[in-house]
């Protein structure tokens, strides 16, 4: 059995979806799961209506018109006959939709944000298997919250294995084709959770550990995984092979190919993930697998800006030892900022992490009573893995480095 998992750029319109038909006739799709994302760019008009629904009530019939009248252009691409019934199951999402907004009294954002952010992948899923039916490949569509089961962390649930593993093995069927969703869960009262922002490659990986797949493929808009993002550097080079250690390295810090948490599951069944363009379905791509780091050899550059830089020192001028940086991380989880760099001295202590969910504010009035505080914000993280001499060269001659920090094979740089 394999998994297939199409992003939002592989299905942003009618010909993309097309494009998926082709890849999987090229590909066969007998005993084939296969997860799909939210079209396009509907992750962030659906968060704009969240966000209008919060702050400006107003303008949320607006945003969600936006949303109604992207999928319906697709679907009148797709469908000929308007009078196909994907139109009313379409239609059917959007009151729930609405309705969830008209009734709901709760004032938790991240819970608001699970219920209304996952009609992109519900609809996305429902028309690329009625457009899949309707071309003769038979398909069986799933919901994927009746699979994958979370606890309540909204906006970035934690799956719960044993339970997760009893449902997928229970509803999919290992012949044929099956079409679900990335990204979702449900929790145990059946509340839509979602994995974290990009986090469609992690649902791909628990549903192939939990059937032993034989493999897994993420199909993007590029060859494979490169040394390099290619809207950040020039010149870049396809890597051929990862090793799944290499590739967690990558995707720890910040790699966007690949979400952080897929990995770990895929390297404890040795399932191997490849990494394809859906415009050259037969050409190799990367293979991440157990084997050599790298091949071919070469540095990998990572980059990850509109960063936080952290600068904390005791009032007292005492030592910042661990009691005090264990206060200092409790409250980096609390806030969900993800720490990307650390660097401490006697009496003083920096971090580099993530505003994703715009923490910042609350972080610093709890840290400003205990400790004297500097920070800079939108600050880019440089990641050399594998570095040489003359790239450091390069890096320190070019930019205005805040820290750099440097271990046996990895060189990091905090710039303005």
């Amino acid at each position: 059995m394999r998994v297939f998992k199409f992003g939002g750029a592989s299905v942003k319109d009618a010909e993309s979806v097309r494009n998926v038909k082709k890849v999987l006739e090229t590909t066969g799709y007998e005993e084939l799961v296969v997860v799909v994302s939210a079209m396009g760019k509907m992750t962030n008009a659906l968060e704009k209506v969240v966000h209008y629904y919060f702050y400006n009530k107003e303008e949320v019939q607006n945003a969600i018109d936006e949303v109604v009248l992207f999928h319906r252009t697709i679907l009148l691409d797709l469908f000929l006959e308007k009078v196909h019934p994907i139109f009313d199951k379409v239609a059917s999402l959007f009151k729930e939709m609405k309705r969830f907004l008209e009734s709901n009294k709760s004032p938790d954002y991240s819970y608001v944000y699970d219920q209304i952010v996952c009609y992109g992948e519900l609809i996305s899923t429902k028309i690329i298997s009625a457009y899949l039916n309707n071309e003769q490949i038979a398909n069986t569509w799933i919901d994927s919250r009746e699979c994958i089961k979370t606890d309540s962390s909204y906006r970035d649930a934690n799956v719960d294995w044993d339970l997760t593993n009893l449902r997928i093995k229970t509803i999919i069927k290992r012949k044929g084709l099956t079409v679900t969703q990335g990204f979702l869960g449900a929790n145990y009262n059946n509340f839509t959770t979602t994995l974290g922002r990009e986090g469609s490659d992690y649902t791909a990986a628990i549903y192939a550990y939990c059937l032993n797949a034989e493999s897994v493929t993420i199909w993007k808009d590029v060859p494979g995984v490169l040394n390099a993002d290619p809207r950040e550097f020039k010149k870049t080079i396809l890597l051929e092979q990862i090793s799944y250690r290499e590739a967690i390295e990558m995707a720890f810090y910040g790699a966007s190919v690949i979400h952080p948490k897929t990995l770990q599951p895929l390297q404890r069944k040795e399932i191997p993930l490849y990494v394809k363009s859906f415009l050259s379905p037969l050409n190799s791509g990367t293979s991440v697998a157990k084997g050599k780091d790298l091949e071919p050899e070469v540095s990998c550059y990572v980059v990850k800006k509109n960063q936080v830089l952290l600068s904390l020192s005791s009032l007292d001028f005492s030592f910042m030892v661990e009691d005090n940086i264990g206060e200092v991380f409790k409250l980096l989880h609390l806030y969900k900022m993800k720490v990307n760099l650390i660097q401490n001295s006697a009496i003083s202590f920096s971090v580099v992490a993530d505003n994703q969910y715009n923490q910042l504010e609350n972080l610093l009035s709890k840290l400003k009573p205990t400790f004297k505080v500097k920070y800079n914000e939108n600050v880019t993280l440089y990641t050399i893995r594998h570095f040489k001499e003359k790239e450091i060269t390069f890096f320190e001659k070019e930019l205005d480095i805040l820290i750099k920090q440097q271990s046996r094979d990895t060189m990091q740089f905090v710039v303005k």
